[in-house]
Protein backbone atom coordinates (compact mmCIF):
# COMPACT_ATOMS: atom_id res chain seq x y z
CA UNK A 1 0.00 0.00 0.00
CA UNK A 2 3.03 2.30 0.71
CA UNK A 3 4.51 2.01 -2.84
CA UNK A 4 0.96 3.02 -4.08
CA UNK A 5 0.56 6.08 -2.48
CA UNK A 6 4.49 6.66 -3.26
CA UNK A 7 3.78 6.31 -7.02
CA UNK A 8 0.62 8.31 -6.63
CA UNK A 9 2.30 11.47 -5.04
CA UNK A 10 4.88 11.14 -7.91
CA UNK A 11 2.09 11.31 -10.11
CA UNK A 12 0.37 13.65 -9.06
CA UNK A 13 3.70 15.80 -8.41
CA UNK A 14 4.77 15.17 -12.16
CA UNK A 15 0.95 16.09 -13.92
CA UNK A 16 1.30 19.22 -11.62
CA UNK A 17 4.53 20.20 -13.37
CA UNK A 18 3.29 19.71 -16.67
CA UNK A 19 0.15 22.01 -16.03
CA UNK A 20 2.31 24.54 -14.97
CA UNK A 21 4.85 24.58 -17.77
CA UNK A 22 1.80 24.35 -20.49
CA UNK A 23 0.30 27.54 -18.98
CA UNK A 24 3.80 29.28 -18.62
CA UNK A 25 3.85 28.66 -22.63
CA UNK A 26 0.51 29.20 -23.31
CA UNK A 27 0.82 32.63 -21.57
CA UNK A 28 3.82 32.84 -23.45
CA UNK A 29 2.80 32.72 -26.94
CA UNK A 30 0.18 34.66 -26.60
CA UNK A 31 -0.27 37.23 -29.52
CA UNK A 32 -0.55 40.72 -28.84
CA UNK A 33 -3.97 42.30 -30.92
CA UNK A 34 -2.36 46.02 -31.99
CA UNK A 35 -6.00 47.14 -32.38
CA UNK A 36 -6.83 46.47 -28.50
CA UNK A 37 -3.25 46.21 -27.12
CA UNK A 38 -2.89 49.45 -24.04
CA UNK A 39 0.98 51.32 -24.04
CA UNK A 40 2.14 48.48 -21.37
CA UNK A 41 1.12 45.26 -23.78
CA UNK A 42 2.99 47.22 -26.79
CA UNK A 43 5.79 47.88 -24.92
CA UNK A 44 6.65 43.80 -23.74
CA UNK A 45 7.07 43.93 -27.56
CA UNK A 46 11.00 43.78 -28.85
CA UNK A 47 11.46 46.69 -29.86
CA UNK A 48 8.90 48.90 -28.75
CA UNK A 49 9.44 51.48 -26.36
CA UNK A 50 6.66 53.61 -24.70
CA UNK A 51 7.26 56.72 -27.48
CA UNK A 52 6.59 53.88 -30.00
CA UNK A 53 3.68 52.32 -27.95
CA UNK A 54 2.14 55.64 -27.58
CA UNK A 55 2.36 56.58 -31.14
CA UNK A 56 0.41 53.11 -32.14
CA UNK A 57 -2.21 53.92 -29.96
CA UNK A 58 -2.45 57.54 -30.73
CA UNK A 59 -2.45 56.19 -34.91
CA UNK A 60 -5.14 53.58 -34.05
CA UNK A 61 -7.63 56.30 -32.57
CA UNK A 62 -6.90 58.61 -34.70
CA UNK A 63 -6.88 56.20 -38.30
CA UNK A 64 -8.62 53.44 -36.99
CA UNK A 65 -7.62 50.42 -36.58
CA UNK A 66 -5.50 48.37 -38.45
CA UNK A 67 -6.87 46.02 -41.21
CA UNK A 68 -3.62 43.67 -41.21
CA UNK A 69 -0.43 43.50 -38.91
CA UNK A 70 1.95 44.86 -42.00
CA UNK A 71 -0.14 48.38 -41.34
CA UNK A 72 1.51 48.67 -38.02
CA UNK A 73 4.76 50.04 -40.46
CA UNK A 74 2.23 52.94 -41.57
CA UNK A 75 3.37 54.07 -38.06
CA UNK A 76 6.41 56.42 -37.65
CA UNK A 77 9.04 54.86 -36.32
CA UNK A 78 8.05 51.07 -36.98
CA UNK A 79 9.94 50.19 -40.19
CA UNK A 80 10.53 46.86 -41.95
CA UNK A 81 13.55 46.16 -38.93
CA UNK A 82 11.55 46.43 -35.80
CA UNK A 83 8.30 44.63 -37.94
CA UNK A 84 10.06 41.93 -38.49
CA UNK A 85 11.15 41.05 -35.01
CA UNK A 86 7.72 40.98 -33.53
CA UNK A 87 5.58 40.14 -36.40
CA UNK A 88 5.54 36.33 -35.14
CA UNK A 89 4.16 37.90 -31.85
CA UNK A 90 1.29 40.34 -33.19
CA UNK A 91 -2.30 40.02 -34.38
CA UNK A 92 -5.37 42.01 -35.81
CA UNK A 93 -8.79 41.22 -34.76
Amino acid sequence: MDIIRKVSVIFIFVALLSFVGISADAEHNAKININTANIEELVSLQGIGEKKAESIVEHREKIGSFATIDDLKTVKGVGDKIFNKIKHLIVVE
